[in-house]
């Protein structure tokens, strides 16, 4: 059996960790370039749009104690193929990030120098990395997370010091609140952007088996997590309005508005955070990437060795190594950096099947006794939350569609392939 090793403040810290990405050092300069200062207005929609989301998903996971996250969610609600398509595509998006987040992070170790970015060195460079990483999930749960909650404060400092110094020199003057209101579809797509920036928690619940009491410490860990992350983004959004007035057209609006408000020495600072948010997120990705192939495998639906524990250590020592393999493959040749693009519509068909799931499950508990957390007005959220990813799936661009259609053929021909064999086997 899995340790569970990591409390509800833990979990908080890896809930943000798993949220606060690369992305929010380029995030306000998109959002204003969409929406001016209206960035603000659709910060606040989004938020209202992410928490009827999370209190769907508080419910339903807080009915689960082993691992697997939305995998085991879509299982129990609607069988086993609708579940191993959600189990496949968090996987593959977990191994497409990884290789995206790797790369990304050896770019930006290229700022203090550039030979670091060449093919060699990089290679070097994300093999070293993973194998660090791959060594602190072996040792143990323990070690995984402690990694990540230092990782976590590490990533925020810097940017609590340049909100702070932003508020400190803030005047309301400094931004043109007189603005003419952006057009609908770019007020739309900046919410959408928002959206996607606030994701990531789904795919943390897959640890879930190794969380000390789920069932309280996951609703309470999502409401808090989310609140700080929407917080955050608002601060980092009004700060940098204010500090650069070219905001639209900067392509590092973080390190531009450090720059003015600390000097070079602020700039550095905000680099070294951006470095240590990459290393954040990837151990994140890691940890949750390699709990994937054991969950599936946990139900019958992968080979039963990656459900194999270290007879110590307690991790699921064949499940990492495969992941850290495939992952290590695509970070080093660029194989599945594409299928980072699946990972909208992924997000988004977890988000509607969870809020479907709500309903089916209590259907479910009609006459029976249940502890788990229970939302107030569940169905009206449920509801809502089915309306909000219809409308979020309508917004994708169809060659996303496309990309997850093949990436879900693919895993259900091995599905089936591997069916086929356990069959033949008991025959």
């Amino acid at each position: 059996m899995l340790k569970r090793e990591i409390s509800k403040w833990d979990l908080v810290l890896l809930l943000i960790n798993g949220t606060i990405g690369a992305g929010i050092f380029g995030l306000p300069a998109q959002l204003y370039a969409l929406a001016g200062v209206y960035s603000l207005p659709a910060l606040f929609l989004c938020a209202l749009i992410v928490f009827i989301l999370v209190f769907n998903f508080a419910e339903v996971a807080s009915r689960f104690s082993k691992t697997g996250g939305p995998y085991l969610y879509i299982l129990s609600a609607f069988g086993r193929i609708p579940a191993f398509t959600i189990g496949w595509l968090i996987l593959i998006t977990r191994v497409s990030t990884y290789a995206a987040l790797v790369n990304l992070l050896v770019t930006y170790l290229g700022y203090f120098n550039p030979i670091l970015t060449e093919t060699s060195y990089r290679f070097v460079f994300i093999t070293g990395i993973t194998l660090c990483l791959t060594w602190v999930n072996y040792l143990g749960i323990r070690n995984s997370t402690l990694l990540n909650n230092t990782l976590a404060i590490a990533k925020m400092l810097p940017l609590l010091i340049f909100i702070g110094a932003g508020l400190f020199y803030f005047q309301p003057e400094q931004v043109d609140w007189q603005q003419t209101p952006p057009p609908l579809p770019d007020f739309s797509t900046a919410v959408l952007v928002l959206i996607f920036a606030f994701t990531g928690f789904e795919a943390v619940l897959v640890t879930t088996g190794e969380m000390k009491n789920p069932r309280a410490s996951i609703p309470f860990a999502l409401v808090v997590s989310m609140t700080c992350v929407a917080i955050f983004y608002g601060l980092i959004q009004l700060v940098t309005m204010a500090a650069l007035p070219d905001l639209a057209t900067s392509s590092t609006p973080i390190t531009d508005a450090a720059g003015i408000l600390l000097g070079s020495s602020g700039a550095l600072l905000i680099t070294l955070g951006a470095i240590v948010s990459i290393g954040g997120t990837l151990n994140s990705v890691m940890l949750i990437g390699s709990r994937v192939p054991y969950a599936l495998s946990e139900e019958g639906q992968f080979p039963h060795f990656f459900s194999k524990l270290h007879s110590k250590r307690q991790t699921p020592v064949l499940s990492l190594l495969a992941f850290v393999v495939i992952t290590l493959i695509a970070s080093l040749t660029g194989t599945f950096i594409y299928a980072v693009a699946i990972s909208v519509i992924s997000k988004v068909m977890i988000f509607l099947l969870v809020c479907m799931a709500m309903i089916k499950l209590r259907m479910k508990d009609k006459g029976t006794n249940t502890n788990h957390f229970k939302l107030r007005g569940g169905y009206t959220f449920a509801i809502l939350g089915i309306l909000a990813s219809l409308g979020l799936l309508i917004s994708a661009k169809a060659d996303e569609f496309w990309q997850v259609v093949i990436t879900v053929v693919i895993g259900l021909i091995l599905y089936a392939l591997a069916s086929a064999y356990q069959k033949f086997k008991r025959d």
